[in-house]
């Protein structure tokens, strides 16, 4: 990685970063910047309305909403950039767009003005050009100028250097979306607070509730473009599976796993969208393993849950546990059959008037219901389903069956939990249904031959008019089905 040095001068002279010369040399000789202003990006075309949405909310009131910046890694290196959901849904903006910006919704008699500050480029001949490491066209490429941003995103955009008196000065109310951005939410909060203001940070959860809120039912953009993450992360599962062969030789095969399925998230999309899960064997009982260090077994099931991020930050999240030799044995074949009878309880009750916990309910019933005929349940059924007496089956599946999607792999965290978890399902919504059972390999209240297979089944559905659509179709999710199509990925297929 290059290093960022400064030039040297001679020992009886303080450094000079740069000499006069190379300063008279540097701006010279380049090719101008492009005549013709860019398209829309594909996002920004549907979030105006969003705008609008959050505006008339919050009637009169200074909104801020900011991307975020750069945090160091480690010494002098950052880590990648991603923008704030909330900023992106209202922008249009993805990727790694754009550090240090700022949405400015601003209340006016008529309604209101969007404006968009960042940081344009700067010229040739400033020293931003050639030595800022963070922003400088030759350390990080060329960014947009203040007219080339606005063609992008189709807002009114202005430089950051304008944004503290703009988000300072007088307003009735102002809300900032808080912990994204501390300078700025230390100045916002400062003068609020001599303009004799209380209770700020409740002003501010309501806007972050309400943006939450915003993001529950998606428009036909989302819904395709989470369509196509789920598209694209088939394909990447479909590698891995391809592989796994090698990842066994190669040892430290969860890291091969999660390896190739990064090299198409990053081919495919912007990245993966969250941490991936390659969990074999007992690593599969641990719900969040990202550690990913250990080898794969022929012997063992692996639990691979990975979704692809589009560029417009939309991303997938689908859960596959596939047997790595291609054959379930009759163990694990027992345990995935409840956890995919669990699913499809969970999909019958996914449907329009019906609450969101309902989802859950309706496949944790299964689970405990499997728990029981096996002798594993130490009390009856609906004793354990009690939420005030019971729980036991909440040993070996103790998550939530669904959550929201879409920007965010947890999307609309904020929102009320009469929006959410007792909110009724609409269309437009999309959710997982991910049920499954972990048993540990220390777990002793479990049949030896039980014990270290854990199984987790997830997928992503779009609510319908009359029910729903299941997003992530392209895997397959029975034991036979997945038996045959590990065959035809797997040397050519066995008999």
């Amino acid at each position: 990685m290059t290093e960022k040095n400064t030039e040297q001068a001679p020992d009886s002279t303080p450094p000079k970063p740069f000499s006069d010369a190379f300063v008279a040399f540097i701006p010279q000789g380049w090719a101008p910047y492009p005549a013709e202003l860019p398209g829309r990006l594909p996002a920004a075309e549907h979030t105006a309305p969003r705008r609008d949405a959050v505006a008339a909310a919050f009637p009169g009131e200074r909104l801020v909403i900011p991307a975020g910046g750069l945090r160091t890694r480690s010494n002098d290196t950052d880590y990648g950039f991603r923008p704030h959901s909330a900023f992106a849904h209202l922008t249009g903006l993805g990727a790694d767009r754009e550090p240090d910006a700022v949405l400015v919704i601003e209340p006016t008699p008529d309604g209101h003005v969007d404006t968009l500050y960042f940081r344009p480029r700067a010229p040739r001949t400033d020293p931003e050009f050639y030595a800022d490491h963070r922003y400088g066209e030759m350390w990080v490429g060329q960014r947009e100028s203040l007219d080339e941003m606005s063609a992008l995103t189709g807002l009114t955009c202005a430089p950051a250097s304008e944004l503290v008196s703009a988000v300072t000065a007088d307003a009735a109310v102002v809300r900032i979306v808080r912990g994204v951005d501390e300078r700025l939410q230390t100045l916002v909060d400062a003068a609020r607070a001599a303009r004799g203001v209380h209770k700020i940070e409740e002003l501010d959860a309501e806007l972050e509730r309400c943006l939450s809120e915003l993001r529950l039912v998606k428009d036909a953009f989302e819904i395709e473009e989470l369509q196509r993450a789920c598209d694209d992360t088939a394909v990447a599962f479909e590698a891995v599976v391809r592989d796994l062969p090698h990842a066994v030789d190669a040892g430290r095969g969860e890291r091969w796993v999660e390896g190739v399925f990064g090299l198409h998230a990053r081919h495919r999309g912007n990245a993966v969208g969250y941490d991936t899960i390659a969990a074999s064997g007992d690593h599969a009982c641990t719900l969040h393993w990202i550690r990913n260090d250990g080898d794969l077994s022929p012997d063992d099931l692996i639990l691979l849950d990975a979704g692809i991020e589009r560029d417009s930050l939309y991303t997938a999240d689908v859960t596959r546990t596939l047997p790595i030799s291609g054959r379930f044995t009759p163990a694990q074949r027992k345990v995935y059959e409840a956890v995919l009878d669990a699913q499809a309880a969970g999909f019958a009750a996914a449907k329009p008037g019906a609450t969101f916990i309902d989802v859950h309910n309706a496949a944790v019933r299964v689970i405990a219901e499997r728990l029981h005929e096996w002798g594993l349940l130490p009390v009856p059924v609906e004793e354990s389903l009690d939420p005030h007496r019971g729980g036991q089956h909440r040993r070996w599946m103790v998550h939530g069956t669904s959550h929201h999607l879409g920007l965010d792999v947890h999307d609309c965290a904020q929102a009320r939990n009469e929006y959410y978890r007792q909110g009724t399902i609409k269309p437009g919504m999309v959710f997982t249904v991910e049920p499954g059972l972990y048993f540990k390999a220390t777990d002793e209240l479990v049949p030896a031959d039980l014990r270290g297979i854990g199984v987790r089944i997830e997928d992503d559905i779009v609510i319908t008019d009359d029910g729903y659509r299941i997003l992530s179709d392209k895997l397959p999710r029975t034991v036979d089905d997945i038996e045959s199509w590990m065959a035809s990925l797997l040397d050519g297929g066995r008999d």
